[in-house]
């Protein structure tokens, strides 16, 4: 049966920004039913969710398939991506990652050198993560039903206390951990054959460290890698869950020169493009310079600074403050407009 195009699933639905929301707001989450056993579920849409284990505290299980394109790309490969991503996706509810499932989908034909690139890739990552895989499942299509490979990673972590993405309060400062940009940039760059005078990396990296380091340091009230739609699609996100306003400064918000080159360049938002090695942070005014002097102290958040607070001015609105002193919408994407990126 032909349906129009209206009635199929689009790239869009699946670049995390309004198109995905409505997609599964619509399609998905009112198929399921049951509850989470814990008081972060499904219908929260977090990063992950959580069960209650009295006397034990909180199970926290997240899940995520990659189908990056191309699969190895400048400061990664489908397989560190796989893993960090899972991994910070626990870090960012305050979890402590214990372990990750492996399952890989790969297509008739697929060098094997290639494969056991990828599978290298993949054990690095857990050893620096410090995060086992320990179970997982491998599948084969035949040649020309898929794009090469896809690789699905589940995670399971501790936490005393989960955190999450809607739990700040006005008040609160917006801290980021470096700069925005830089994985969909370094793949849009790789794909396009753009030069400029710095050849741009991926930010993958596993965060769980440095997320830890930033709990221990001060009053962390939510957490958020603003992935897929960047940091408009997780600070808009975050805004409505809470039902406040945040309220950004332009001028604080750390982007490097060859991101905002190629972005202008191709005529997209920095803010838009999806990130793999960062977070967002909402802390106490009392802790906040405690936190990023925690986060500036690792080698992954050199570049952590305050960019921002949380108030009651525009509830579910994000305002950035330009560096001219206007004011404006920082409005959540369609989609991120770089598609393939994780």
């Amino acid at each position: 049966m032909n349906y129009p195009e209206e009635e199929t699933v689009q790239l869009t639905h699946g670049a995390g920004g309004r198109a995905m929301g409505e997609l599964l707001e619509k399609h998905v989450l009112n198929t399921f039913t049951r509850k989470s056993a814990g008081e972060i579920g499904l219908d929260q849409l977090d990063d992950g969710a959580t069960i209650d284990l009295p006397g034990e505290g909180t199970l926290v299980l997240t899940t995520d398939s990659h189908v990056v394109n191309p699969l190895f790309f400048p400061g990664g490969d489908i397989g560190k991506l796989a893993v960090c991503g899972t991994v910070n996706d626990l870090a960012v509810m305050g979890a402590d990652p214990i372990a990750l499932t492996s399952s890989i989908i790969v297509e008739e034909g697929f060098p094997i050198p290639e494969l056991r690139r990828v599978m290298g890739s993949m054990e690095e990552s857990s050893a620096e993560s410090g995060v086992p895989i320990i179970t997982g499942d491998t599948k084969v299509l035949e040649k020309g039903d898929m794009d090469g490979l896809a690789i699905n990673t589940a995670g399971i972590g501790l936490a005393e206390e989960s955190i999450s993405d809607a739990g700040m309060n006005p008040g609160d400062r917006v801290i980021l951990t470096g700069t925005i940009g830089d994985h969909g940039m370094a793949l849009m760059q790789y794909r396009e054959g753009l030069s400029f005078r710095t050849e741009l990396k991926s930010d993958i990296a596993p965060l769980n460290d440095l997320l830890k380091r930033a709990s221990e340091a001060g009053d962390i009230t939510a957490m958020k890698d603003p992935t897929r739609g960047g940091i408009a699609a997780a600070l808009n996100e975050m805004a409505q869950k809470s039902d406040l306003g945040l309220s950004i400064k332009e001028e604080l918000v750390p982007v490097r020169e060859a991101v905002s080159g190629i972005a202008e360049l191709i005529g997209i938002s920095p803010y838009e493009v999806a990130n793999e090695g960062k977070a967002i942070i909402t802390a106490g005014e009392e802790t906040a310079r405690e936190v990023v002097e925690s986060l500036q102290s690792h080698p992954l958040g050199r570049d952590a600074r305050i960019i921002g607070e949380v108030n009651r001015e525009r509830p579910g609105r994000v305002i950035m403050e330009t560096e001219i002193g206007g004011r404006r919408f920082l409005e959540a994407p369609l989609g991120d407009p770089v598609p393939r990126i994780c």
